[in-house]
């Protein structure tokens, strides 16, 4: 059952009656997809790249105002404030891998209408440098480690055969210093990439500028010129990448598609667990029966990794692909939010709804009752 409540300025408020019907249900999510729709269009391009001067250090951010990042604290005990919380994690189907590829500077780039961009720079060195020290010791230890403090655990896990770089990082040079990563929401709202990039930056003297936005997003961005390379998790967009010639294999590695780390995906509902998720003996039962009890579900519906996970886990009888036509009969239940991770926590959260979520996202959202940005 949705439930609502009245929020403070800034926060969408819900109309609550006494008895809530089935339409009244309805209206909510059609509403909201209304609503974070227009948002998303209003977002739907991609900054282009800022000159950075040469002697700047810091991370510069140019991401979706959905996905801003929150701030890392403590995790309060059984997510204290929230309406939310973890029901199923690791089961096999729940695996979630990323990779890093280059992009590649002779690709056909393209703009959104599919007509040919000329002129597009890419920084190739300042892409093997940033890829060669994420394979290196120095970055692999914080990624070991990242988390650990906070909530217990590592909120991500290097691969047994992730690629490995021994040898020396180059200093940016004047050409090489600002390099353009386009990367999924998820490292951006755990907070590992403020954990790895001012390593990186101060070391060695570049300037990271980060779009981060769905996987499915933040390819396109790459395709049109607009990043040097992309930090990923969608095995199957990532490939595409790759056979439609926007991927570069570097020097020292075995392919274009590094793939170094990994977390799980968690499904995410109601404390009172009305579809009963937390007794499913795997994900995809826990997913039809949100499915046949109608229970209110928050997706992506943006083409990212996780929104690309989540329509494999349905029933093969729902026909539920990324397509947005594949949801329209079940609008008085799924709701696709065109939205990044932290906004549809936040949906979630206010609706009492079930939601498919990267771990360490989160894990960084409960850790402030419900914050985002």
């Amino acid at each position: 059952m949705i439930t609502t409540g009245a929020r403070a300025a800034g926060r969408v408020i819900f109309l609550v009656e006494t008895e809530r019907n089935i339409m009244t249900k309805r209206i909510c999510l059609v509403f909201f997809a209304v609503l974070f729709a227009l948002a998303a269009v209003a977002c739907a391009k991609t900054a282009p790249a800022v000159a950075t001067p040469a002697d700047a250090t810091p991370v510069t951010v140019l991401a979706e105002p959905e996905a801003a990042a929150p701030e890392m604290t403590a995790l309060p005990e059984a997510y204290e404030g929230l309406g939310i919380k973890i029901l199923l994690e690791q089961d096999d189907d729940m695996m979630n891998n990323y990779s890093v590829i280059a992009v590649n500077d002779a690709a056909p780039f393209k703009d959104a209408d599919g007509k040919a961009v000329s002129g597009v720079a890419v920084n190739t060195d300042g892409a093997k440098a940033l890829i060669d020290w994420l394979m290196s010791d120095e970055a692999t230890q914080i990624i070991a480690t990242y988390g650990v403090e906070e909530y217990g655990e590592a909120l991500f896990t290097l691969k047994e055969d992730k690629p490995v770089f021994t040898g020396d990082i180059p200093m940016a040079t004047d050409a090489t210093r600002v390099i353009r990563l386009s990367t999924t929401t998820s490292v951006q709202d755990s907070g590992l990439l403020d954990a790895l990039l001012p390593a990186f930056q101060e070391k060695y003297g570049y300037s990271v500028e980060v779009t981060a936005a769905g996987t499915g997003k933040a390819i396109a961005a790459a395709t049109m010129g607009n990043a040097d390379l992309i930090l990923v998790h969608s095995k199957s967009q990532e490939e595409q990448f790759i056979t439609d010639g926007y991927g570069k294999k570097l020097e020292g590695f075995d392919s274009e598609r590094l793939t170094f780390m990994y977390n799980y995906f968690v499904l995410v509902g109601p404390v009172d667990d009305p579809a009963k998720c937390a007794e499913a003996g795997s994900v995809k039962e826990a997913f039809t029966r949100i499915a046949e009890g109608k229970f209110a579900f928050v997706s992506r519906g943006d083409l990212s990794g996780t929104h690309s996970k989540e329509v494999t886990l349905w029933p093969e009888a729902l026909a539920i692909t990324t397509d947005p036509a594949s949801v329209a009969a079940y609008s008085d239940w799924y709701l696709s939010s065109n939205a990044g991770m932290g906004v549809c926590l936040t949906m979630a959260n206010e609706l009492e709804g079930y939601v498919f979520s990267d771990k360490a996202t989160f894990l960084a959202f409960a850790a402030n009752g419900d914050a985002v940005g």
